[in-house]
């Protein structure tokens, strides 16, 4: 048979409903036919073992042994029943095909359960970035040998394990230190959690220290036969004008004095232009992007978009998948625009003529093939359904993507 591994259930399904024959669900996996079975994990299943598994003496903390480096790695298992469905299942594969997220985590996440296992057959490497049936069989049709993906399983494990060997080391190390200098509690170290804390602490004492200074602004309101237009004076820095290092005029006694001679008084247009100006379609979302949007358009925070978006591509199929950073497209998924466009016009009845209005043979600047990363930009799947039994939060979040993508 061929074993499909999933990095998640719901891929597993997207993965089973795209394959041929009768389905058989079963605790942990799906039978596909007669010769297909698709099993799963649920993220990371295995993770690094703590230090005490190597020495019982780790189990106390103490500066004498530190630095605690593993001579040889082990893993322990965080969902067994997962890694045991899939342990009964490795015998029976001819062939396992490795469906991980197309990125580092998603590569180390089923090798590193192969290597475990001991399992050492071919292995295929499926790249799935949309859970729309249509995408998964084509993705099913290109399928690559995973052997091309091992320096990005490398990358994984170089990253897990520096990540252990620094907070371990470092967390151990400033606490001891900490509670030498009278701090009774952890000091958590991380190599991505301490320099985000430090760029907060820095901001906040910057805020902190912050002393306002106050600036003017002179504006007039002109009149003429037409109607009125306001106008701003702009300083120029020149002799007795003092400005700030943002140039903003900072004495008032200037301000008054400016005021008074113009108040009141006739003016000359010496100088008017006109300039007809295009702006360039803002990219499709990345996640970071839509969050932003999102918090500025509908005061969403983060996991509020986070969770919207999640929802839309597991539970309803309405977006790609939402845990991007990428903004661009990848050139074939042009061809498929008048049938998201199509599905936009249906699952969003207001915007139907704007749809149709669209120019499909348009190709933005979005659709790059050497600029897209582990997954592509978010934009709405060719599903058609009604928004009715989406939450508020969702509609919204569906809506601002929609609106992004027609705008390519």
């Amino acid at each position: 048979m061929r074993l499909f591994l999933a990095e998640k259930p719901s891929l597993a399904r997207a993965i089973a409903e795209a394959l041929p024959g009768a389905k058989q669900h079963r605790r942990g996996h799906i039978l596909c036919g007669e010769a297909d079975v698709v099993a799963w994990c649920a993220g990371h299943i295995l993770e690094l073992a703590p230090p005490d598994a190597y020495d019982p003496a780790y189990k106390r903390w103490s500066l004498g042994d530190l630095p605690i480096i593993p001579s040889a790695w082990r893993l322990n298992a965080s969902a067994p029943d997962l890694l045991k469905n899939i342990k009964s299942l490795l015998p029976r594969a001819r062939t396992v095909v490795h469906a991980g997220d197309p990125d580092r985590e998603g590569q180390l996440l089923i090798d590193e359960v192969l290597e475990f296992l001991g399992y050492r057959g071919p292995v295929d490497r499926l790249l799935v970035s949309d859970l729309n049936p249509a995408a998964v069989r084509k993705a099913l049709s290109d399928m690559r040998p995973n052997e091309r993906y091992r320096g990005l399983y490398e990358a994984g494990l170089a990253r897990q394990r520096a990540d252990w060997l620094y907070g371990i080391n470092l967390t151990r190390l400033y606490t001891l230190l900490g509670r030498a200098g009278g701090y009774d509690g952890v000091l958590s170290v991380g190599r991505v959690q301490t320099p985000v804390l430090g760029l907060i602490v820095r901001r906040d004492r910057e805020i902190a220290a912050f002393q306002p200074r106050a600036y003017h602004v002179v504006r007039a309101e002109v009149r003429c036969e037409a109607g009125s237009f306001a106008t701003t004076w702009q300083p120029s820095g020149g002799a007795g004008v003092v400005v700030d290092d943002a140039g903003r005029l900072i004495s008032r006694d200037h301000a008054l004095a400016l005021k008074s001679r113009v108040e009141g008084r006739p003016a000359v247009v010496v100088r008017c232009s006109r300039e007809k100006k295009g702006e360039t379609a803002p990219l499709p979302y990345s996640l970071p992007e839509l969050q932003v949007d999102a918090g500025r358009r509908c005061g969403l925070s983060p996991k509020q978009t986070l969770d919207a978006a999640q929802a839309l591509y597991e539970t309803h199929r309405l977006l790609t998948y939402p845990r991007s950073d990428c903004s661009y497209l990848p050139e074939a998924h042009h061809g498929e625009a008048p049938a998201v466009l199509a599905a936009l016009a249906s699952n969003l009845p207001g915007l139907a003529t704007h749809m149709q209005a669209a120019d499909r043979s348009r190709r933005s600047r979005a659709w790059s093939d050497k600029k897209i990363t582990a997954h592509h930009a978010l934009v709405p799947t060719v599903v058609k359904r009604p928004l009715a039994g989406l939450s508020a939060v969702e509609q919204r979040v569906y809506e601002l993507v929609a609106l992004r993508y027609l705008a390519q």
